[in-house]
């Protein structure tokens, strides 16, 4: 086992496993499989008849996987790098029409904020990445070096909910004159300054988590990839199916509230309320604690 998936802890598992009721034979599509934490745990209550379709955009996390769920990968088990919001492609290319299970769990895991060369957090300096599919162009480098002062901000203020949006987009600019801010630490440092020079000094978050959020629901589209994907879920989920969505905050679970309420006539809510992890999950995995967990089912 590997550093990464012994670090790995996937969260809200045991209300997962209660709302979806995973049975034999029946075909799931995880959309974010990352290490495969989710996985390992409905894979076998799908077997031996079911199919297993994971998803995702990074290909060191898909490696991960891989080697977690080697034992399945000959019985049902397809792990392919793909975007999400793509799954019909997946699915048509492996012959399916339905499927009974769509899974997300969205957001940054631990394996990838721990890893300093993808350039997700600030607590540790490497290059502005942020990428999940690294192949892919764009990094936050380019955005934050080429975006101009008013970009910044709307950026900030939109996907991160930063309400110094302004002063730290104008703080960047400043910094950026005297070169271009290439690493985690140097953009960190620049938003902590604005922060600072505003009278915000250390709160209960750090004064970058709401820029580094925003940079990253940007660069990889995050929220439009989201809607791409429920509004294909009606299209490919069977009759009786169910939808489960974990998010990470609030511009996400707003996207899933909004489109189960639209979706009412075709998708019953199975949690009226979101699910979020009990006192003893929160304490065992810190990552948990902004975890909300939404489930639907196909009328």
């Amino acid at each position: 086992m590997s550093e990464a998936q012994r670090e790995h802890l996937p969260v809200l598992v045991a209300p997962l496993l209660q709302l979806l009721e995973p049975k034999p034979g029946e075909v799931i599509l995880d959309g974010t499989v990352g290490l495969g934490g989710h996985a390992v745990e409905l894979v076998p209550r799908i077997m031996p008849a079911g199919r297993y379709i994971g998803l995702d955009l990074d290909e060191q996390m898909l490696a991960e996987a891989r080697t977690r769920l080697a034992d399945w990968r000959e019985r049902g088990v397809t792990l392919v790098q793909a975007n999400y919001a793509e799954f019909p492609e997946v699915l048509g290319a492996q012959g399916l029409q339905r499927v009974d299970q769509l899974l997300l769990d969205l957001g940054v895991n631990s394996a990838q904020l721990d890893d300093a060369t993808r350039g997700f957090s600030f607590e540790r300096d490497g290059p502005l990445d942020m990428r999940y599919d690294q192949s892919e162009a764009g990094p936050a480098l380019d955005l934050v070096n080429a975006a101009s002062e008013n970009e910044l901000a709307d950026l900030f203020y939109r996907f991160g909910q930063e309400g110094l949006s302004r002063k730290i987009a104008r703080r960047i600019c400043q910094v950026r004159r005297d070169g271009r801010i290439t690493t985690t630490r140097a953009l960190a440092a620049a938003v902590e300054g604005a922060c600072v020079a505003a009278g915000k000094g250390a709160g209960r978050i750090h004064p970058a988590t709401r820029v580094f959020q925003a940079l990253r629901v940007a660069v990889n589209r995050e929220l439009e990839n989201l809607e791409r994907f429920l509004e294909q879920v009606s299209d490919w989920l069977a009759p009786g199916g169910k939808l489960a969505v974990i998010s990470f905050h609030s511009l996400e679970d707003g996207i899933v509230k909004s489109f189960l309420r639209r979706a009412a006539d075709d998708m019953e809510e199975l949690t009226r309320r979101p699910v979020v992890a009990g006192p003893e999950e929160r304490r065992v995995n810190p990552r948990s604690r902004s975890a909300k967990l939404r489930v639907a089912r196909r009328r």
